[in-house]
């Protein structure tokens, strides 16, 4: 790659992953009003999958509208359970009440990923995970975040997996990598393609 991939994201986890397969980056995070495009997509009818993919394209485009000769990865990640959308907590109380709901039940993350080319859409991704929860009691909830908040609070469903959130689940169905945040496979594979890799 002539010159190191755009992320549009702010998330470290992205960024690391990206980075541990050989693909340098630079991190230009997109400023959007994420929940109020959220809403106004579920008003006009959008399942959660394509909230996902159009919050990526909105930051990607964010972006590549300042880089418009570069390759701009944007990236979202959405939580549905019983038909409504999760947003990250604001609080250490919100985010007891969040795991309460989730506690038992099994919601979906869906992780999109859209790439800009010369300030358009040229490839995209939205890879979903089935994660059901174990029935937790409010002080096994209270017991957990006492060890992981605050750093559970940049992640929705307020859990990381990759640290000590996998004892909170009885089954997880789908890419280990989208449920951090990118469907990383994927978005190696099409860079690959294009001879945009290390390896």
């Amino acid at each position: 790659m002539v010159h190191p991939l755009i992320l549009a994201s702010g998330s470290e986890i992205r960024r690391e992953m990206l980075e541990r397969n050989g693909v340098a980056c630079e991190v230009h995070p997109a400023r959007i009003d994420e929940e109020t495009v959220k809403a106004a997509l579920l008003a006009d009818g959008h399942k959660a999958r394509d909230v996902a993919d159009a919050l990526a394209e909105l930051k990607a485009a964010r972006i590549a509208a300042r880089f418009p000769d570069r390759l701009v990865l944007g990236a979202d990640q959405v939580l549905e359970c019983d038909g409504r959308l999760f947003s990250k907590a604001e609080n250490r109380d919100a985010a007891q009440a969040q795991l309460e709901e989730l506690s038992g039940k099994t919601h979906l993350l869906h992780s999109a990923a859209v790439i800009f080319e010369e300030a358009r859409p040229v490839w995209r991704q939205v890879s979903s995970v089935r994660m059901t929860m174990r029935a937790l009691s409010p002080d096994r909830i209270t017991s957990y975040l006492e060890t992981a908040w605050p750093r559970v609070a940049s992640s929705v469903g307020c859990y990381q997996i990759e640290n000590d959130g996998a004892q909170l689940f009885a089954q997880i169905h789908g890419s280990h990598f989208a449920i951090l945040g990118l469907p990383l496979l994927e978005v190696l594979s099409y860079l690959t393609l294009r001879g945009e890799t290390g390896t």
